[in-house]
């Protein structure tokens, strides 16, 4: 049986300078042990692992869901978070994009997921 907890891979150049980012950018939880470098929202199950590779810049698929989307934004971006979509309103919802320093890029999305 496949267990409820999972991670999804994203390719950047140091994982450990990754973590580090996400945790002082985007207020996410971290672990590193040997290869494998995580990050998530405090509370979640659901991990990134960010996997030393030659990085692909471009949209992950990961969506991180939050209650204001427009909020987020201005706290990530104050932190110097550069975002590839502005947050904005379309028929199916409130999302963005943002970037990390490797140039891939995650959803915001308001709500709390699927």
């Amino acid at each position: 049986m496949v267990s409820k907890q999972f991670s999804v891979a994203v390719v950047v150049s140091d994982p450990k300078k990754s973590a580090k980012w996400f945790k002082e950018k985007v207020g996410l939880s971290s672990s590193a042990e040997g290869h494998w470098v995580l990050v998530w929202p405090v509370g979640a199950t659901t991990k990134v692992h960010l996997c030393e590779g030659k990085p692909d810049p471009g949209n992950t698929g990961v969506a991180f869901y939050v209650k204001d989307p427009y909020k987020v934004a201005e706290e990530m971006k104050a932190k110097g978070v550069k975002f590839t979509r502005e947050v904005k309103k379309y028929e199916w919802g409130i999302n963005g994009m943002f970037a990390d320093p490797d140039g891939n890029e995650y959803w915001l999305i308001g709500g709390t997921g699927p």
